[in-house]
């Protein structure tokens, strides 16, 4: 496995000064080999390319769309599987720039490195303080998402338990290595792609024996009348479904074979999930028994739509198979999400931006970071599957850390390749034009979002800002030179 990776170790080595890190203490033998897995945080090169591609759809979840399809149908009028198009169009830019930049900085930390490359320590700090928010967060829902689809499976146990169960098994198969994590998530996500398979043939088949509920582009063209506006402002909800493809750059450096797999797997992962969203909603909407004018009329039932469509069209035990999919998927999203987490929070420990103890490993796993990681997600989705509202507090704030990082993502591509030209004259098209595109794209995003989750966003932002500064306070000066 090692010899495997090979290809970008030393890359990734020297750009996140693991190796300076313990060339002080003498390096003739083992010991300062181990002390420098232990202290500096050494990570294990084990992972494939179907395993990147494993963590990344799991995070995503090949039925993500569910949960969102009924505010979405509502949003654009009934344009939903256009608005799966237009956001994975959105998403492709930020997939290109993560795959510039992961050649260029292939370790941990993926959005935090990246940053730190193209634009400085600060923004690198900024960026990845951002992402924390989301990386911390997600995971949060997704288990949120498996203790309520439990608790709806067996009533008598509170959403609460099934939620702190789900952090618990998650955790440990994170702490017991990411090659076995991704081996297990390998067979839980071979069992959603087969629920949404047998989704897509069920659903052709009525369509074929009883034909559309509604026109058969309408999920293209709206079911009552065409509003780009409508549809832009939906695009703002449904990225919500694509926040986790990006996590496979957090484990660029347990990749065998080079940087270049990472960037494939990225891009991969988006366009297959852009795919399969496309699909399943386009089917969906054809089934909707109700217009998009009556679920914007009755918010209660947009949360249940594409339940109540398959239970309409083709029977209580396909909606309960999915419901049950979509609990073990929503755990094991968890996992990926909590696994990248760890993986930011052990990059930003190694260089000091957070508390050192977080980049210590065992084993090649950076389990203290992993296990902050975890305490942090199980307090938050606990807690909010303790409210009655809690659900509606974490959905409306996840998207706002991700989307502030992937600007400064594309501001990276722009400052080291066409700013500082780092590697030769730019290409514009790709060094500037599709970046820039790329930010604008999510700023309009951000505009679109929630209220709150704009001023939580603000207030994220601005505690890092204040962190940064205390950082930059307490850095000792550097003598002048005689």
């Amino acid at each position: 496995m090692a010899d495997s990776g090979a290809d970008d170790a030393g890359d990734a080595g020297s750009a996140s000064g693991v190796g300076s890190t313990g060339s002080t203490g003498g390096t003739g033998g083992t010991g300062g080999t181990d002390a420098l897995k232990g202290e500096s945080g050494e990570l294990r090169r084990t992972l494939g390319f179907r395993d990147l591609v494993v963590y990344g759809l799991l995070f995503i979840a090949p039925m993500a769309p569910v949960g969102v399809y009924g505010t979405l149908d509502a949003k654009s009028h009934g344009a939903v599987a256009l608005v799966y198009v237009f956001a994975t169009v959105a998403m492709a830019f930020t997939a290109f720039s993560y795959a510039q930049m992961i050649r260029v900085a292939p370790q941990a930390g993926s959005v935090f490195a990246y940053a730190h490359k193209g634009l400085g320590e600060g923004p690198g700090f900024i960026a990845g303080w951002m992402a924390m928010l989301d990386y911390l967060l997600i995971p949060a829902v997704a288990y949120l998402f498996a203790g309520i689809a439990m608790e709806a499976l067996v009533p008598s146990v509170d959403r609460w338990i099934w939620t702190g169960i789900a952090v618990v098994i998650t955790t440990l198969l994170n702490l017991w290595g990411v090659r076995t994590a991704a081996r297990v998530g390998f067979f839980v996500l071979a069992m959603e792609i087969v629920v949404l398979l047998v989704f897509v043939v069920s659903a052709i088949v009525v369509l074929v024996q009883n034909g559309a509920t509604r026109d058969w582009l309408s999920p293209l063209t709206g079911d009552l009348s065409f509003s780009l506006t409508a549809v832009l402002s939906a695009v703002s909800v449904a990225v919500l479904s694509y926040l986790g493809f990006d996590a496979i750059a957090s484990f660029a450096e347990e990749v065998t074979g080079g940087s270049r797999k990472v960037a494939r797997a990225v891009l991969f992962c988006l366009a297959l999930a852009g795919v399969l969203f496309v699909a399943q909603t386009y089917l969906v909407a054809l089934l909707e028994p109700l217009s998009s004018a009556q679920l914007a009329a009755d918010p209660v039932k947009q949360g249940s739509a594409f339940y109540d469509a398959v239970d309409a069209s083709v029977g209580t035990w396909l909606h309960d198979l999915v419901a049950v999919s979509k609990a073990i998927g929503a755990a094991f999203a968890a996992l990926a999400g909590q696994a990248a987490a760890g993986r930011l929070l052990f990059a930003m420990g190694r260089e000091r931006r957070l508390p050192r103890l977080l980049s210590r490993t065992d084993g090649g796993t950076p389990r203290v970071a992993l296990l902050l990681a975890a305490v942090v997600t199980l307090i938050a989705a606990v807690w909010a599957a303790r409210r009655a509202d809690g659900l509606d507090h974490l959905v409306s704030v996840v998207d706002i850390g991700a989307l502030t990082a992937f600007i400064l993502l594309h501001a990276s591509v722009v400052g080291w390749f066409a700013v500082r030209r780092m590697e030769g004259p730019p290409r514009i098209m790709a060094h500037v034009v599709l970046p820039v595109v790329g930010a604008g794209v999510l700023v309009a995003v951000i505009v679109e979002a929630t209220s709150t989750s704009q001023v939580v966003g603000a207030i994220w932002l601005a505690a890092g800002l204040v962190v940064l500064a205390v950082q930059w306070r307490r850095r000792p000066a550097v003598p002048k030179a005689p």
